[in-house]
């Protein structure tokens, strides 16, 4: 027994498949986000407001950079799922919602290259 109008079946709007998947990564990347901020959050407070020597200390413990770097990459991917969601479930023109997709993929990706690049010259102190 199918539940497909005849028109989905002939638009081929049905499953894509992906969406399990989805909705997993969107939970590990939750739940990766709570021990990455925890332990973020400490070493990044002792070092605001110290000055520039003080920060660059604290990043040159390779534990602490290598957190601030997950924290990172994480984060933007979670933040990327998440605005893929609302993008595919509010934008309705098919050219829009390509174009919103592709600009969201490539942001955030681009921001996560970017704050792990800033930790690593802080860290390696160049």
């Amino acid at each position: 027994m199918s539940f497909k109008t005849d028109y989905k079946g002939v638009a081929g709007l049905g499953s894509a498949r992906d969406g399990t998947g989805h909705w997993v990564s969107q939970r590990l990347t939750a739940v990766a986000l709570i021990a990455l901020g925890a332990l973020f959050i400490y070493p990044f407070a002792k070092a605001l407001g110290a000055g520039y020597e003080a920060v660059r200390a604290t990043y040159a413990d390779p534990f602490n950079a290598l957190v601030a770097i997950g924290f990172f990459i994480v984060a933007f991917r979670h933040l990327r799922l998440g605005l893929q969601v609302v993008i595919e479930d509010y934008v309705h023109s098919t050219r829009a919602l390509t174009i919103s997709l592709i600009t969201n993929a490539l942001v955030w990706r681009a921001f996560a290259i970017v704050g792990a690049l800033a930790v690593a010259k802080i860290a390696l102190g160049a």
